[in-house]
C-alpha cells in the first residue's frame, strides 16, 4: 500500500503559510530543537544494564514533529553546535569534545540521529504519527535505522572480533523500548489535542 507523503506535521499547525514571520518561526522551531536535544542528552534515566539519556527519544520525536527536512535541518545544526565544541552530547564533556568526541565511539549513533529525524519526519508526512500503533512501528524502524551506522561505526573502528553488539546495541535495548512507547504514546495524543488537519 503506498502512502502520499503529503500529510502536516504536528508543527505544521502553528506555522503560517508565507512571509518573513514563516522564517523567523521556522529559524525559532529549529534552534528550540537543537535547544532540547542538548537538554535530553544530559538526562540520564537510571536504567539496568546502563543509564540512559533521553537524547533518541528527543532525536525521533522531534523528526516526527518537525518533518523530515525540518528534522533533518534541526538534527544538522545539532552537530554542528557540537562541532564546534559545546557540551551538548551525552558524555561530550567528561570524555572529549568537539570532533574529537563525534569521532570517538558514538560518531556512527551522531549519524543515525540525521538518518532517524528523516525517517521519522517521512513517516509522519505520510500520516503515521497519528495513531499509537503506526508512531510505534515507525519509531522501531527509526530505532534500527539509528543503530546501524552505529553498530558498522564501532565495527570499523574496533574491529569486528570484539563484542560489538554487547557494547553498542543490548544494553540499550530496554531504555529504547520504554522510549519507543513513550513516544508512540505521546505523539498520537498531542494530535488528538489539537485536531487532525
Amino acid at each position: 500500500m503506498a502512502y502520499a507523503l503529503t500529510q502536516k506535521v504536528l508543527v505544521d499547525n502553528i506555522m503560517p503559510r508565507n512571509g518573513a514571520q514563516r522564517m523567523v518561526r521556522e529559524a525559532a522551531l529549529v534552534v528550540a530543537g537543537i535547544a532540547v536535544l542538548a537538554l535530553a542528552a544530559h538526562i540520564k534515566v537510571p536504567m539496568f544494564p546502563v543509564p540512559v539519556t533521553m537524547t533518541t527519544f528527543a532525536v525521533l520525536t522531534l523528526g516526527a514533529a518537525y518533518g523530515p527536512r525540518r528534522g533533518l535541518i534541526t538534527i544538522l545544526g545539532y552537530l554542528g553546535v557540537g562541532a564546534l565544541g559545546f557540551d551538548v552530547f551525552a558524555g561530550s564533556a567528561a570524555e572529549a569534545s568537539g570532533l574529537t568526541y563525534m569521532m570517538g565511539s558514538t560518531g556512527g549513533y551522531l549519524v543515525g540521529y540525521a538518518l532517524a529525524a528523516l525517517t521519522l519526519g517521512t513517516f509522519a508526512r505520510a500520516g503515521w504519527d497519528r495513531s499509537m500503533g503506526r508512531m510505534a512501528l515507525a519509531m522501531l524502524v527509526g530505532n534500527v535505522v539509528l543503530y546501524i551506522p552505529g553498530v558498522i561505526w564501532l565495527g570499523q573502528l574496533y574491529g569486528w572480533d570484539q563484542p560489538i553488539l554487547a557494547w553498542g546495541v543490548t544494553p540499550f535495548l530496554l531504555g529504547d523500548a520504554l522510549k519507543l512507547a513513550l513516544a508512540a504514546l505521546a505523539v498520537p495524543a498531542v494530535w488528538r489535542l489539537i485536531g487532525r488537519d
